[in-house]
């Protein structure tokens, strides 16, 4: 399953986040895929897509990082999936 995750840097906190990537990685636990992500010109948030069975072993990722980011998790489908399965 996909999903977009939408982190809400929280204020300040931009340094910490760049720091604690450098030295530990994304930090994903077994079963969750990182695709691609795009973070804001301000800075004050990013997008990513992942993949895994289900949400609750992306919060499992979040929980490394949500002293420093506000998750938002939103199951995803490519639109071609979604245009394939619409009947009219």
């Amino acid at each position: 399953m996909l999903f977009m995750v939408i982190e809400h840097f929280k204020p300040g906190s931009v340094p910490q986040i760049g720091e604690r990537f450098r030295q530990s990685g994304r930090m994903l636990p077994e079963g969750v895929t990182y695709h691609a992500s795009w973070v804001a010109p301000g800075r004050a948030s990013c997008y990513q897509v992942m993949e895994a069975p289900n949400a609750d072993l992306l919060r499992a990722w979040t929980r490394h990082w949500d002293d420093l980011v506000e998750f938002e998790i939103v199951p995803v489908l490519p639109s071609v999936d979604f245009w394939a399965g619409e009947k009219a």
